[in-house]
């Protein structure tokens, strides 16, 4: 049952309870950092690893009441019974990865509705994540280090885990919600207490912190202003498919723009708990103590790319990293990058959910990116468009650019939010398929327009390479 404030305070910011509850929840990360660096940062590990199991379990019975909750016991107590039982070895992986991932789609498919309901499937697909993860880090442990790269080698783990150690690292309250992603070995650190600018003590992160939750709460002030005017539900009606062509365009851009802070908010607020317990500490760099091993953001760069692979590069940047590490790079057995890259957004693909929107929208950013590096390859190649670039009509350029870039980012989001086959239909058949046709076109053109614009002498050296 709903406590009467929470409902009052939704009725008053005019969000779902449920997204209040996480914001929430979110924001009591800090004081529970607080008690961890007051209390317990001296502590030994088992209180600290109970001290974070608990903490996390109670978020998640302040969002998910009822049986709900339990779902992540289970998965967390079957995945540490195949790591003891079945060791160091590629069964316990394939076992893992195999529980894990159909356990969470069972949850999408007998869960399923026609939004985005924020339930128990939420936190835990960023906890399949992590047990998915740490059956491969347990699995490198027992490789020699000649072996491993220096990923690999950073998140092995040698050692034999206990039950507690592996729940503190799932509960951790930190990342247990939205995430972000991190590794065993990094919360092993953290509870040693060798995550900080002053090892052995509480580190000096308050400020960094403070600047994280700042930005964070930024970006959720204009999620909260002006996400009641741009719903995805407004697609759907009659009045949107009234309006001109180019005043449906531009709803999506903003829309898109708009949508993503919601995300963006979450991320930077969940950072700034990890940075003020110490692991988003990492190390020093040119002299400084660098406090981004969790960042999930790079606001300027998601600000300011008029690139699509910028705004991939700088967005849920721990998940892209922890798909990167355990799947396209252990694919490396396949011996084709593109075959890699395609597996491993099809694996992202069903991790989010099991709607069509989801295939869609993956395998629309794959093509726009394809087309995308066709056509840096192509400036890069071209006297005339390198010039072109660097001249004084690269501010005209850049505008353009990223109106091309937002218009179509919105274009490939809009299956992803909007999920069913009817719904994101309808909205691609108003704009007339308009993003499709685009990088289709740009696809078929970019033969001729490199036989155009690229020196012979150049292509000749380029299919050489």
């Amino acid at each position: 049952m709903a406590a009467p404030w929470l409902e009052n305070l939704s009725e008053s910011l005019g969000s779902p309870e449920p997204a209040v509850r996480l914001i929430f929840s979110i924001l009591i990360g800090y004081p529970f950092a607080l008690v961890y660096r007051s209390f317990f940062f001296y502590q030994p590990p088992a209180v600290i690893h109970l001290f974070h199991t608990f903490s996390g379990l109670a978020l998640a019975t302040f969002n998910f009441a009822g049986s709900q909750i339990y779902h992540s016991a289970v998965c967390i107590l079957v995945q540490f019974l195949m790591l003891r039982l079945m060791g160091r070895t590629v069964t316990a992986v394939l076992s893992s990865f195999s529980f894990q991932m159909l356990y969470l789609l069972a949850g999408y498919y007998y869960t399923a509705t026609e939004e985005y309901d924020i339930k128990w499937t939420m936190p835990h697909c960023v906890l399949t994540l992590k047990l998915i993860g740490l059956a491969f880090d347990y699995y490198d442990g027992g490789k020699e280090p000649a072996e491993l790269s220096s990923q690999q080698k950073s998140a092995a783990l040698p050692s034999v885990l206990s039950l507690l150690e592996v729940c503190g690292f799932s509960y951790f309250y930190g990342g247990f919600l939205v995430g972000p992603q991190f590794t065993l070995r990094s919360y092993q650190r953290l509870v040693a207490g060798e995550l900080s600018d002053c090892p052995g003590k509480p580190p000096n992160s308050v400020l960094p912190a403070l600047k994280s939750l700042s930005l964070g709460f930024l970006f959720l002030i204009i999620f909260a202003i002006f996400s009641p005017h741009y719903q995805e539900s407004y697609y759907l009606t009659d009045e949107y498919d009234a309006q001109p062509f180019w005043y449906r365009c531009v709803f999506i851009l903003i829309w898109a723009k708009i949508i993503l802070y919601k995300y963006v908010c979450c991320w930077l607020i969940a950072e700034g708990v990890c940075i003020l317990t110490g692991l988003g500490y990492n190390g020093v760099r040119d002299g400084k103590h660098q406090w981004d091993a969790c960042a999930n953001m790079k606001v300027w760069l998601f600000e300011t790319t008029p690139l699509f692979g910028g705004t991939i590069a700088s967005f849920n940047i721990n998940t892209n990293a922890w798909a990167a590490r355990h799947v396209f790079k252990r694919l490396r057995f396949l011996g084709n990058k593109m075959l890699s890259h395609v597996s491993t957004l099809f694996f992202l693909t069903i991790w989010h959910g099991l709607h069509s929107g989801y295939i869609l929208c993956f395998s629309m950013e794959f093509f726009i990116i394809t087309v995308e590096r066709q056509a840096q390859a192509l400036v890069q190649d071209s006297p005339t468009l390198t010039k072109l670039a660097n001249s004084s009509l690269y501010p005209l350029i850049y505008v353009i650019q990223q109106f091309i870039h937002w218009l179509f980012m919105g274009y490939a989001l809009v299956p992803f939010c909007i999920f069913s086959y009817d719904k994101w239909l309808k909205v691609y058949t108003s704009v007339y398929f308009c993003g499709h046709v685009f990088f289709l076109v740009a696809f078929l053109i970019m033969p001729y327009l490199r036989k155009a614009l690229v020196p012979k002498k150049e292509r000749s050296q380029h299919k050489q390479d």
